[in-house]
C-alpha cells in the first residue's frame, strides 16, 4: 500500500489479527529547509579572475604559436613539393625533348628513305621503258638476221655442192688445225694469269665463306627476347656485382644480354631446349620480383621440371595427331624434344607429324598399312633428337635408339636407317618415307634456299666434266660459275683441249639446270722435271 501521512506519523502498513486491526507508522523527517550561500568573499573572486584572464591570455598565446608553426611548416612542405615538382618536370622535360628530337631525326631519315625510293622508282620506271624498246628492237634484229642467214646459208649449199653436215665437219677440222697454237698460248697465258691472282682469289673465297655462313637466321634460332616492365630491372636482374646474371648462366647454360635495348633482355643459346627453359624462368623472376641466388636455383628447377613434362606432352599430343599406336615413352619424349629443333629454318617436328600423314596417304593409295605407314614417317626423324650425343648421322641414330627403345617393326628401322639412301633400300615403305621426306622439304614456304642445294650444284658440275676420260680433275669455283679442268697431258694435246671444253659445256647444257651462264676452263699442262746433282 502506499504510505500514509497522518498528524505527522506515516502509515507504512494495517495488519488484521485475531485481536483486531493494527497500523504500522513511523515518524515522518522533518522538513529539509535550504540554506542560502554564503555571500562570496571579493578577494577570492579578484584573484578567481586575474587568473581566468592569465589562463585566457596564456591560451591565446600558445594558439598563436601553434598556428604560427604550422603556418611554417606547411610554407616549407610547401617549398619542399615544389622543388620536387620542379625537378620532375625538368627531367620530363628533357625526356620529352629527347623524344622529339628522336622523333624528328626518324622523320628525316623515313622522308629521306621515301625520297630515295621515289627517285630509284623512277629510275627503273625509265630503265624498264628502255630495255622494252631494246628487247623489241632486238627481236626485230634477230628475225631479219635468221632470213639473212637461212638466205646466206641456201646459197652456201647451191654454191659449194656439200650438205649441212659435211661442210659443218670441214669447218670445223679446219677450225681445230687453226687455233691448235692459239689455244695452246692462251693456255700458258691464263695459267700465269692463275698464278699472279691466286692470292687475292683465295682472300676472296674466303671472305665469301665467311659472309655465307653469317646469316640472318642465326640470330633468329639462337636467341629469345624477355620483355620487363622497366629497365630498373635490369640492374636486379644484374645482381650486386654481377651474381645474379652469373648464377642464372652457370644454372641454365645460355648468354644473358642486358645492353642498351629498352623493355628487353636477351637470352642467346645454339641449344633450343636449354634457350626456351631460361627464358620462361626469367620470364618468372621478373614476375616474381625476387630475384637472388638462391631464388634463381629454386625457379631453374622448378621451370626445368616443366619443360621435361611439356616435352613429353608435346611428343604425346604428335604421335596422337599422326594417328599411331603410342611407341615407348623414351621415344615420345625424343619426338617432344623435335619441337625444339628446326632444319634448315623447318621445324622437325612439324615436318615429322607433315611426312607421316603422307606416308598414311600414299600406303592408302598403294593398298598398303597406312598405319604402320605413318609410323615410319613419324619416327624417321628421332635421330636429330639426339644425333649431337651419338656417333653417326640422324638416320644411323635414330635406327638404333628406335631398335634400344622396343621398337621391333623391320619397316619401320629399315625406313628410319634408309630414307636418305644411307643403306640399300629393299623396303617400300623406306621409299614411301624418302618421297614423303622430300615433298615437305622442297614444297612452297617449307625451306629457304639451302646450303646443300648449292654444294649439291657443284658436286654435279664437276661430277659432269670427270665423266670424260681425258679429264683427271675438275674444280667448280666462283659459286658454280666457272669450272676449271684439268686435262690428263699425256692422253691428250692442245687441239683436243678445244674439243674437251666444247663437248663439257654441252653436256652442262643437257644434264644440268643451273641459273645464269658457266664458263668451262680447260687446263693441259705439262711438266719436264729434273735434278741437279
Amino acid at each position: 500500500m502506499e504510505p500514509l501521512l497522518v498528524g505527522g506519523l506515516v502509515v507504512v502498513a494495517v495488519l488484521t489479527g485475531i485481536g483486531g486491526t493494527y497500523l504500522v507508522v513511523r515518524r515522518s523527517p522533518p522538513p529539509v529547509v535550504p540554506r542560502e550561500p554564503a555571500p562570496p568573499d571579493p578577494e577570492v573572486m579578484r584573484r578567481a579572475e586575474a587568473r581566468g584572464d592569465e589562463l585566457v591570455e596564456q591560451s591565446r598565446r600558445d594558439a598563436e604559436r601553434i598556428v604560427r608553426d604550422a603556418e611554417l611548416k606547411a610554407r616549407d612542405e610547401a617549398v619542399r613539393r615544389r622543388e620536387e615538382l620542379s625537378r620532375e618536370l625538368d627531367v620530363a622535360r628533357t625526356e620529352v625533348r629527347d623524344l622529339e628530337r628522336r622523333v624528328e631525326k626518324r622523320e628525316d631519315a623515313v622522308e629521306q628513305h621515301q625520297r630515295e625510293l621515289a627517285r630509284k622508282e623512277k629510275h627503273l620506271d625509265g630503265q624498264k621503258e628502255k630495255f622494252a624498246e631494246r628487247e623489241e628492237a632486238l627481236g626485230t634484229k634477230a628475225r631479219h638476221l635468221d632470213e639473212l642467214i637461212d638466205k646466206q646459208t641456201q646459197q652456201l649449199h647451191e654454191l659449194s655442192g656439200l650438205s649441212r653436215e659435211a661442210a659443218q665437219k670441214m669447218i670445223l677440222e679446219r677450225l681445230e688445225r687453226e687455233l691448235s697454237d692459239e689455244i695452246a698460248k692462251k693456255i700458258r697465258q691464263h695459267d700465269e694469269r692463275m698464278k699472279q691472282q691466286a692470292e687475292a682469289a683465295a682472300r676472296e673465297i674466303v671472305t665469301i665463306a665467311i659472309q655465307r655462313y653469317a646469316a640472318h637466321q642465326t640470330a633468329g634460332t639462337t636467341v629469345s627476347t624477355v620483355d620487363i616492365p622497366s629497365d630498373d630491372m635490369k640492374g636486379r636482374i644484374i645482381g650486386r656485382e654481377g651474381r645474379n646474371i652469373r648464377t642464372f648462366e652457370k644454372l641454365t647454360g645460355v648468354d644473358v644480354i642486358v645492353d642498351d635495348t629498352p623493355g628487353v633482355v636477351i637470352v642467346s643459346a645454339f641449344d633450343n631446349v636449354r634457350r626456351e627453359t631460361a627464358r620462361l624462368a626469367l620470364t618468372k623472376l621478373i614476375q616474381d620480383g625476387r630475384i637472388h641466388p638462391t631464388r634463381i636455383e629454386e625457379v631453374v628447377a622448378e621451370t626445368q621440371a616443366e619443360m621435361e613434362k611439356h616435352i613429353q606432352e608435346l611428343g604425346t599430343k604428335a604421335v596422337l595427331d599422326a594417328d599411331v599406336q603410342m611407341p615407348h615413352e623414351k621415344l615420345v619424349y625424343l619426338l617432344g624434344r623435335l619441337r625444339f629443333r628446326t632444319s634448315y629454318s623447318q621445324n622437325v617436328l612439324a615436318h615429322s607429324v607433315e611426312v607421316a600423314h603422307l606416308c598414311g596417304i600414299m600406303a592408302s593409295e598403294l593398298g598398303l598399312n597406312a598405319q604402320l605407314a605413318r609410323r615410319c614417317g613419324l619416327l624417321h626423324d628421332v635421330g636429330k633428337a639426339a644425333d649431337h650425343e651419338m656417333e653417326g648421322g640422324h638416320p644411323k641414330v635414330g635406327a638404333e635408339l628406335a631398335k634400344r627403345y622396343g621398337e621391333t617393326s623391320k619397316e619401320v628401322l629399315h625406313a628410319i636407317a634408309g630414307h636418305h639412301d644411307d643403306i640399300t633400300i629393299d623396303n617400300i615403305y623406306t621409299v614411301l618415307v624418302a618421297s614423303a621426306d622430300a615433298i615437305s622439304a622442297s614444297r612452297p614456304g617449307a625451306r629457304r634456299e639451302t646450303l646443300e642445294k648449292y654444294v649439291k650444284r657443284l658436286a654435279d658440275l664437276e661430277a659432269v666434266a670427270c665423266g670424260f676420260p681425258e679429264v683427271d680433275q675438275a674444280f667448280a669455283i666462283q659459286a658454280g660459275r666457272e669450272l676449271r679442268v684439268i686435262a690428263n697431258a699425256h692422253r691428250t694435246t692442245d687441239a683436243d683441249a678445244v674439243r674437251i671444253c666444247r663437248d663439257i659445256a654441252r653436256s652442262i647444257e643437257q644434264q644440268l639446270d643451273y641459273p645464269g651462264e658457266i664458263k668451262v676452263t680447260v687446263i693441259r699442262e705439262s711438266r719436264a722435271v729434273d735434278t741437279a746433282k
